[in-house]
């Protein structure tokens, strides 16, 4: 039962030392040895037990923490802060040109210019569309 114990140790400690590295080695290094503690404390022999740490955690680094790594990496694919305004609508509030205006973009009101110079002032409670958001100022373009 003091084999059990060791991997058991050994285990959590591979685990809390995974939230240093981030890099998803020694968790599953860490789930191995739980593995090899479980088989410890079924089987009590030392050889079946390293068998079945050995094969878990390479079964686990080349199976599962690919798929982890990609997961993770990959993000969530939802726009976030000002790139979530770019291509959303707003309605504006004080007229708007190529110099200034202001828009009301999601119940937040953002100063705001035309997209082109030659384009006529654009007149308040008009729907218009963030064209990209330079600085603190929306760039728009009228609803087509």
């Amino acid at each position: 039962m003091a084999a059990a114990l060791i991997w058991l140790i050994i285990g959590i400690v591979l685990m809390i030392a995974e939230v240093i590295s981030g890099d998803f080695v020694l968790i599953m290094l860490g789930v191995g040895a739980l593995l090899g503690a479980g088989s410890e404390a079924l089987t009590g022999n030392i050889y079946i037990d390293v068998a079945v740490f050995a094969v878990s955690s390479v079964g686990l680094l080349a199976l599962v923490r690919p798929a982890l790594k990609r997961r993770f990496l990959s993000g969530s694919g939802v726009p976030t802060g000002i790139d979530a305004l770019v291509g959303a609508r707003a309605v504006v509030v004080s007229t708007v040109d190529y110099d200034a205006g202001q828009v009301k973009i999601g119940g937040e009101v953002w100063s705001a210019r035309a997209v082109h110079e030659s384009q006529p002032p654009i007149a308040p409670g008009t729907s218009v569309t963030v064209v990209e958001i330079s600085g603190a100022t929306a760039v728009v373009d009228i609803v087509s």
